[in-house]
């Protein structure tokens, strides 16, 4: 990024994961403003633990991107305010070094290529998410419309079974409703 100019104020992350839903990465990030949908070619999304380790959030694996020749993630473009890189940052767990930002080029539908930042786990071992982080992702695949096939997938993903208290998700559900409230 160049200083200056408006290119020194915002950056654009690619999101695949949970935050696919605006209620969740407004949760911390209140500058995000949606982009565009785009596409991540020769890479494919995955669920696991960080060197094994179930996340004590999601209760689950959570969502990453591999390499993967012929395959592609579908996500969404937000354009954010560089004063909520850290409040990204350190809810992706990049200081415990749980994922490690990375630069992508993905496609909009319109055509264009953007470089975006995103994030990649780290020393990851494969697991399934907890059903409650695989609703967050279905929900915002939904929300804003990625493509049918594609949320077929989604909804194909097994989880495991976890069926105890998510904190973040009542969080998530109550700002789901809240929002419901002020549009009424």
């Amino acid at each position: 990024m160049e200083p200056g100019g408006e290119s020194g104020c915002w950056f654009l992350y690619y999101a695949y994961g949970s935050n696919l839903l605006r209620e969740r990465l407004l949760l911390r990030n209140p500058s995000a403003a949606l982009c565009a949908l785009a596409r991540l070619q020769d890479f494919k999304l995955e669920f696991g633990h960080h060197q094994g380790r179930t996340s004590s959030v999601w209760h689950g694996g959570t969502a990453t991107i591999a390499q993967s020749p012929g395959d592609e993630v579908w996500g969404i473009v937000w354009k954010m305010n560089t004063c909520n890189l850290s409040s990204l940052d350190k809810q992706e767990g990049v200081e415990d070094g749980i994922y490690v930002p990375i630069e992508v080029n993905v496609h909009t539908q319109a055509g264009k290529v953007l470089t975006c930042r995103s994030y990649q786990m780290k020393d990851y071992v494969p697991g399934p998410p907890s059903p409650q982080y695989k609703k967050v992702i279905c929900m915002g695949a939904k929300q804003n419309g990625l493509p049918t096939d594609y949320q077929e997938k989604l909804e194909a993903i097994e989880t495991n079974n976890y069926a105890g208290p998510v904190p973040i998700m009542e969080e998530i559900e109550a700002s789901i409703k809240a929002e419901k409230i002020n549009s009424a």
